[in-house]
């Protein structure tokens, strides 16, 4: 057994309930950048989650040496803001390991310590419709929470394209889409099912398109279940 930040006492035997409140083993986190994975595709987080398939493009490649940049250095200070690089992170709660990019902390006399962590999270194209990015950085902050024991209500997302950075307020609609999130990832993960392509718009700028093919093999699948249709209408008929 061991203490949590806020004193809950967490079993490790695999995931447990402990005061109403879900804890994981350690044995059982997962990549917490799976969460934006499956927000954007369920398909492609189980190709890397699951069957452990990556292929980089030139997307990948350029969000990788965005990454290497923002983790090039360990601490710096600047205008009375303390920067850590590539600061480990862990949630019992969600379930959950992985790295912040930056965690900016910031002077906050009601904070324990004096200072408030702001995560901030490289990413190398523009900003998103869909809510992946913003997942991936509320899971930051949700373990932020619950290893240092105090609220992180907002953080920020840099995008490479734009040159930008995206304040994101991390409210109570994105928290329960996180917590959502982690435990679809870690049933999808538990299952070892590759769900079916579908392919959408947003597939063509995936790296692992080429290994999905979810226009052939979308394809094919619409026609397995066209003629399966056709055999249970006859048997109906018949």
């Amino acid at each position: 057994m061991e203490k949590g930040c806020d004193d809950v006492t967490i079993i490790h035997m695999g995931k447990n309930q402990v005061m109403g409140i879900y804890m994981y083993d350690p044995d059982d986190l997962i990549a917490l950048s799976a969460l934006q994975h499956i927000v954007f595709c369920e398909r492609q987080c189980a190709l890397i989650h699951i069957e452990q398939v990556w292929s980089e493009n030139l997307q990948t490649a350029e969000g990788r040496i965005l990454h290497e940049k923002a983790h090039s250095d360990d601490e710096d200070a600047r205008g009375g803001v303390r920067i850590k690089y590539g600061m480990p992170l862990r949630s019992l709660r969600l379930g959950l390991v992985g790295v912040a990019d930056v965690v900016e902390f910031h002077r906050d006399k009601t904070c324990p310590g004096g200072w408030r962590p702001f995560p901030v999270e490289y990413k190398r194209g523009r900003s998103k419709k869909l809510d992946c990015d913003r997942v991936q950085l509320c899971a930051q902050a949700m373990c932020l929470e619950e290893m240092m024991g105090l609220d992180v209500p907002c953080g920020a997302l840099f995008y490479g394209k734009t040159r930008r950075r995206e304040d994101v307020i991390l409210d109570d609609t994105l928290r329960e889409e996180t917590r959502n999130a982690a435990l679809k990832v870690h049933e999808l993960i538990l299952s070892g099912k590759t769900p079916g392509p579908v392919y959408k718009k947003r597939c063509e700028s995936c790296s692992l398109i080429d290994t999905c093919m979810p226009k052939t093999m979308g394809k094919r699948r619409s026609v397995k279940s066209f003629m399966k249709r056709m055999v249970d209408d006859n048997e109906e008929t018949s």
